[in-house]
């Protein structure tokens, strides 16, 4: 950088000649639909209308284009669809239309500002991490280097976990289901929990079932996406606690903060949660009243990986881990990768499936690690084809 010059006496030196700077690239267009998949339950003929639980039937693909031929890509889950892709398809392409990508910082105040004055979230913070992501994704491009080098380069690859324990189960195909995954190389895996007919009682059973089936080397996580009343939490931790849970995952209804708190301080199992907040000011309360152990920023739903980063950094600052719950691994693995205290990945098997699909050999766990494709930006391709099949109209 040149030196300012300061004449004698001066009080202020006078501006140095202006560095060049680079090429602009400004957003072309955005493209957005909404896509139906269909997922068999492995060691089952059962075939469900979705990729994990009955609600999960869709999902939203994105694409973010710019003027100069540059394409980046995107998923967000299946939570009011239509709206987001109505939202990315009018409000958002009317914002960010000639804004450059990789200002990103730019593109997330101007939907704040204009879009979200009152820290909504739900659809905008979904459609938020769409255009988000397809602009690291371009940046990535354009710079020669992978989302997680842009993130930070902490390292090259992810350890990963596999969610495996699909509530079609019952407790015996459970067990079976556990053990296949660790004959194929699993070290780590996470089952459903609160949605049993059984309650929290069988759901016990389940966990000690399993947990006798694949030993004590193997780290077991569990998860209630919400499900339980606090009570029923603390009774199931007060069943398990000698079962060497790795994590219990959204125990509480609405993800409260201040109950969750409450059972951390009762309970010997770590928590974690925050893969379904909008924004980090929703994550911030997990920090403010001690309830986690574990931070779950996911790309794909909280605002994208501007959003993720600082809510990475918060976790910093207080030591906590961050962890990718929610799915989406081939997008969150960035994250995981990229910064100093990113831990596992989530290898849902049903998501893992969509992206099969939808993307070209795209990479899958060895030896319990994802590594980051060489490929700059996301390090996919996209398979057309198969996004011309499963779309459905909004």
């Amino acid at each position: 950088m040149a030196l300012l010059r300061r004449a004698p006496g001066a009080l202020f030196s006078a501006p140095a000649a202006a560095e060049p700077k680079g090429e602009t690239v400004k957003i072309k267009d955005i493209r957005a639909s909404v896509h139906r998949f269909s997922f068999k339950v492995p060691l089952t003929e059962t075939v469900v209308e979705g990729y994990g639980r009955e609600e999960q039937r869709v999902f939203v693909f994105c694409e973010v284009v710019t003027d100069d031929g540059l394409t980046g890509s995107a998923i967000t889950g299946h939570f009011l669809a239509s709206a987001v892709v109505a939202a990315l398809s009018h409000e958002f392409r009317d914002l960010v239309t000639g804004m450059d990508p990789r200002d990103t910082e730019k593109i997330h105040h101007a939907v704040w500002s204009r879009l979200n004055p009152r820290a909504m979230t739900g659809v905008v913070s979904m459609a938020l991490s769409c255009v988000d992501i397809a602009c690291w994704d371009i940046h990535g491009q354009a710079t020669g280097r992978t989302i997680a080098q842009l993130l930070g380069g902490h390292k090259d690859r992810a350890p990963c976990y596999v969610t495996f324990g699909f509530p079609q189960y019952d407790r015996d195909l459970l067990v079976e289901a556990a053990r296949h995954h660790v004959r194929n190389g699993a070290r780590r895996l996470k089952l459903v929990v609160a949605v049993d007919k059984g309650g929290w009682r069988e759901d016990a059973r389940r966990v000690r079932a399993v947990r006798e089936a694949v030993g004590p080397d193997i780290d077991l996580m569990i998860d209630a996406n919400y499900l339980f009343s606090p009570v029923e939490a603390k009774l199931l931790c007060r069943a398990i606690e000698d079962c060497n849970i790795t994590w219990f995952e959204e125990p509480l209804h609405q993800n409260d903060a201040r109950a969750m708190a409450d059972l951390r301080r009762s309970t010997r199992i770590p928590l974690a949660a925050g893969q379904m907040e909008g924004h980090r000011w929703r994550l911030r309360e997990f920090v403010q009243h001690q309830a986690v152990d574990i931070l779950q920023p996911n790309c794909c739903y909280n605002g994208g990986y501007t959003e993720s980063r600082k809510v990475a950094h918060l976790a910093q600052a207080y030591n906590l881990p961050i962890a990718n719950g929610g799915g989406w691994p081939l997008f969150n693995m960035h994250t995981m990768a990229g910064l100093m205290n990113g831990w596992l990945v989530e290898y849902h098997l049903g998501m893992q499936a969509v992206g099969e699909a939808v993307f070209v050999d795209p990479p899958r766990p060895i030896d319990g690690d994802v590594i980051i494709p060489k490929a700059p930006g996301l390090g996919l391709k996209v398979n057309h084809d198969a996004l011309k099949e499963t779309r459905v109209k909004p």
